[in-house]
């Protein structure tokens, strides 16, 4: 059979990464990253990444996927709205790459793409019920149950970081009062609980920040209870700079989800993720994954 390659992209609020794989190894053949011009809008970002998509493409090139913050309604591949990138509402992103490069197009949200690189060859791999959880500017969320990206009825399941943590409650002065996720465990929020950290890790390692790292891990406990509750994951899986930085919580998170969950309930593996290029590697997986309807 001859050797086909399909190419994945990932829209950052800030870079942008594409890379083309071999279908059927799954090495990375070549790669390209450069810089959101965001300011721009959409269509200007979009262009870049077209002229970048015909450097990599090559004559073996069957289908592109492409991971994109925000709402993507399914399976029509239309974004409703992106935090960072001024965008038309319901703009038909499937509809016009397709137009463009002539070629099956697959879309998704950005962290689903995470979630499915590695629930399938990352820290997930073997495992039937895969949550994953990226703590960055924002807080995103994916599910996969066996192998397959669960959608939800109009492709919005896994919004984590809109999950309410503490209704009415956030962690500091704000307009919008929700208290969810978001508020309290993305990088954003942890630059405003403590200002003095120069890093994401300092969040959460040594003294510049120590009590707020106590109250990250009781906090991403609370969170990983709901989980739980609801999904019986198999494994939960951080990623994102602020993510990463719980590897070295992970036992006492363990420890402190314990206390919340009803005695008994099976606890899911938490890890954080190994792979460097899940965003591009799930959004290219995205061509021979199926998802749940």
């Amino acid at each position: 059979m001859p050797s086909r390659s399909i190419i994945g992209i990932d829209i950052g609020g800030t870079k942008m990464a594409l890379a083309r794989y071999g279908e059927g190894t799954w090495k990375k053949e070549e790669d390209r990253s450069l810089p959101t011009l965001a300011h721009r809008g959409i269509e200007a970002v979009l262009e870049e990444i077209l002229s970048a998509a015909d450097d990599l493409r090559r004559e073996d090139t069957q289908a592109v996927g492409i991971g994109v913050p925000g709402l993507v309604l399914q399976p029509e591949g239309t974004v409703l709205t992106t935090p960072n990138i001024p965008c038309p509402e319901n703009f038909p992103l499937k509809q016009f790459l397709c137009n463009r490069l002539h070629l099956p197009v697959f879309v998704e949200n950005d962290a689903n793409c995470f979630t499915l690189a590695e629930a399938l060859q990352g820290a997930g791999k073997g495992r039937r019920v895969v949550v994953g959880i990226t703590l960055g500017t924002g807080v995103g969320g994916g599910i996969v149950v066996d192998g397959r990206l669960f959608h939800g009825s109009h492709g919005f399941a896994g919004e984590i970081g809109h999950m309410l943590l503490r209704p009415g409650d956030p962690p500091f002065v704000a307009e919008d009062r929700r208290g969810d996720v978001e508020q309290f465990l993305s990088g954003s929020a942890l630059r405003k609980r403590c200002p003095k950290a120069k890093n994401p890790q300092e969040y959460l390692q040594g003294e510049t920040c120590a009590p707020l790292s106590q109250e990250v891990v009781r906090e991403t406990a609370w969170l990983c209870a709901n989980l739980v509750h609801l999904l019986d994951p198999s494994t939960i899986i951080f990623g994102g700079s602020a993510g990463l930085a719980l590897k070295s919580h992970l036992r006492a998170i363990a420890e402190e989800l314990g206390k919340w969950v009803l005695p008994g309930t099976p606890l899911p593996l938490l890890a954080t993720a190994i792979l460097d290029d899940a965003g591009t590697r799930g959004a290219a997986l995205l061509s021979l994954t199926p998802s749940h309807p």
